[in-house]
């Protein structure tokens, strides 16, 4: 019997780490499917392609540095960018209704949380604020963020900017 309990814990906790692994995926698979989906609207593309240029970001300078990371980071950084950018775009359209001030300050309030948050602190500022000096994008984010902190720290601070 305790063979049997035995190996349901372990094909439990195996499953287990096997989907944790596959958010990273998920994530990048996900903007894939709508950057190529002939009915997603300019925004829903754009959106998304920042979404899997700041995932081939971080996956070419964990490399580039020699560094090993675990599975953890990977989701984490990619589960923690698709809320903040969820969150940016619901909270945009909140501040919409309320002023342009709020709207403005929304998305200070999540470019800041980008640039202040950095993963690996590249000096290359010519590509990692590509998307941060486009006027045009509707990311205005860094590519060298940690996502973690970068979504804490909004979360924290949009509740004063939306009272």
């Amino acid at each position: 019997m305790k063979k049997i309990i035995m190996t349901i814990l372990v094909s439990v906790v195996a499953l287990g780490s096997l989907q944790a692994q596959s958010l990273y995926k998920k994530v990048y698979d996900n903007a894939v499917a709508v950057v190529n989906d002939a009915a997603a609207n300019d925004q829903q593309i754009q959106v998304n392609q920042f979404k899997i240029t700041a995932l081939n970001y971080m996956s070419n300078q964990v490399t580039k540095r020699n560094q090993t990371r675990n599975s953890y980071f990977y989701d984490s950084q990619a589960v923690n960018m698709a809320s903040f950018i969820t969150d940016f775009e619901t909270y945009i359209i909140k501040a919409r209704t309320i002023s342009t001030e709020k709207r403005l300050a929304v998305i200070a309030c999540y470019r800041d949380a980008s640039l202040q948050n950095p993963l690996f602190g590249d000096q290359d500022k010519e590509t990692t604020l590509v998307y941060v000096n486009d006027k045009q994008t509707y990311t205005p984010f860094s590519l060298d963020t940690d996502w973690e902190k970068a979504y804490d720290q909004a979360s924290a601070k949009i509740k004063e900017i939306l009272k």
